[in-house]
Parts: C-alpha cells; structure tokens; sequence
C-alpha cells in the first residue's frame, strides 16, 4: 500500500493575490482556477517537479480562517533555489547551514511559511 500526499491547502485572504504570489512572482503552475459558484472557488497550484500541489480558494472549508501554515519542499541546490527565488523578486531569507540541511524560506502575503530544505548527506 502506498500513501501519497498530493494536495495541501492553504488559507488566504485574497484569492487574486495569492494566484498572482504563486503563478506569477513564484513562477508555479496555477493547475486550477474555476469558480464553481458564487461562494465557491477552488485554486490549485504545483511546484514544478512536485507530485503534491497546494490549494485555496473561497469556501473550502478545510482551513479555519486565519490559519497559517508550515511547509518544507525538498530542493537539490539551497543556493540555486536562493537564486531562483530572488531573481523573481521574492522576499527570502539567505541559506541556513544546519548539520541536517540548507534552508531557504519565504511567506506568502497570509503568512504561511516555506522552507526550501537541501539534504546534506554525510560524507
């Protein structure tokens, strides 16, 4: 039996903002945008390489409102994802040299946080 994660969701408070954070200013994939009804649109995003993608959206109901979240992506390079992120204009945090990895971080306009983890394999 396997378990795959493939869906987090995120609570915003503005929609248009975080597809614009996320599709334009990250650079992920805006996977979904539909509105199904008034009261009702549903947001999915991928980063590229991933096979678990993030959503929000109006009327989910799978986040209280005001939550934040924590999320930690695997990346091969800490300093190409420091590139990456600031060659878009992101606002990040330098690479954090721990004995278990290298991390860059970033919060989305709500204040849900990521963490860009490079494994640091012992050699």
């Amino acid at each position: 039996m396997e378990f795959r994660i493939e869906l987090v969701p995120l609570a915003v408070s503005d929609v248009d903002r975080s597809v614009r954070f996320y599709g334009e200013e990250v650079g992920w994939n805006v996977d979904h945008d539909q509105t199904v009804h008034d009261g009702l649109r549903f947001v999915q995003v991928t980063p590229p390489g991933s096979a678990c993608s993030i959503c929000f959206g109006v009327g989910l109901g799978m986040l209280p409102e005001g939550s934040r979240q924590m999320i930690q992506v695997v990346v091969d390079d800490a300093d190409e994802a420091l590139a990456y992120l600031q060659g878009r204009g992101v606002a990040c945090e330098g690479v954090d040299e721990q004995p278990w990895g290298r991390f860059v971080t970033f919060s989305d306009p709500d204040g849900n946080r990521w963490a860009l983890q490079q494994i640091v394999r012992a050699s």
